[in-house]
This record gives C-alpha cells, structure tokens and sequence, in this order.
C-alpha cells in the first residue's frame, strides 16, 4: 500500500519507480488517494484524520488481498501516516519515500518520534532534502541518494533499486 504526499498524487515518479518493482518482484501494489485529494481539496486535514482515512482503505485491500505481508508506505505525508499506523496495521514494513524528518529550517520540530525502530522500516531520502534526513536505528534503514531533493525524481531507478534491495531481504 503506498500513500501520496501532501500537496501530491499517486503518480508522483517516486511512487511509480517503486510500484514497478514491486510489481517486478511479484508483489501486488494498491496506491491509495486520501479522501482530501479525491475532493479536490489542497491540503490535508490534521494527522488524526489521514491515518484514519487510510486504516479504513488498509482494511478494504485487505479484504480482497486475503493474508498476505503487507508492506505499508508513501512519500513525504503519506511516509508519515505508514509509520504512524504500521504497528496498528501489524505490517511486515514500512517505506518511507522522502520522509519529511521536520520543517525546512526548523530542526527542533522533529518528527523522529513517528519512526518506530521496531518495525523494518527502509527510508529513501535525498542528500538536499530541505525536510531533513532520519538517522538509522533499530530496524531502521536509510538510504540517502545523492542529488536528491525531497521530490526524488532525479533518479527513480536509485530509488526502486533501494526498495528492491530492501524488498529481497525482508521478504526472505
């Protein structure tokens, strides 16, 4: 299951390059649209609202997948609502494409909290992303990419190498 960013869709060049290897592994993808952005609206509402919105669309793929590992993830917003709710969805992993670790400029607002390092987690981020960038810890990985800023589009086949990498070895 992959989420979009916040002022983004689910065709963003980050989530394609990572369905596309998934779907090369074998592994069924479902992009999810927050209810925001299917109502043309700009921006999201509170946290509290998006990991609601995507527990209920979690639960509905689930239905028709069956039991399966299920790996949640997203860019940027997306990123964060995974993490936020992989424990409570009991997922195999988490992907976290761009995760924004805080505000541009603003480092003491951090977000490090919402990274559980229990859970395999991989985080694909670029070495210029204004948003910051998470440290290893526990299960989790990071994979920095040079040149990147936060939208990672200059080079989706770094980012679907480091998921499939990633993939391999979780899936094992």
């Amino acid at each position: 299951m992959l989420g979009h960013g916040a002022a983004g869709g689910i065709d963003a060049v980050d989530l394609l390059a990572v369905r596309g290897a998934a779907l090369e592994a074998g592994v069924a993808v479902a992009r999810v649209a927050q209810p925001y952005r299917v109502a043309g609206k700009r921006l999201p509402p509170a946290p509290p609202a998006l990991d609601e919105a995507w527990l209920i669309a979690v639960a509905r793929c689930r239905t028709w997948a069956g039991a399966v590992p299920l790996i949640v993830g997203g860019r940027s917003s997306g990123a964060r609502v995974a993490c936020r709710t992989a424990r409570a969805l009991d997922a195999t992993g988490v992907l976290a494409l761009a995760y924004p670790l805080h505000p541009p400029g603003r480092p003491e607002a951090t977000r490090a909290g919402e990274l559980d390092p229990s859970v395999p987690t991989l985080v694909i981020n670029g070495d210029r992303d204004p948003f910051g960038i998470p440290e290893p810890a526990g299960k989790i990985e990071v994979v920095v990419l040079p040149g990147e800023r936060h939208d990672l589009n200059k080079n989706p086949a770094a980012v679907a190498q480091a998921f499939s990498e990633w993939l391999e070895g979780l899936l094992e």
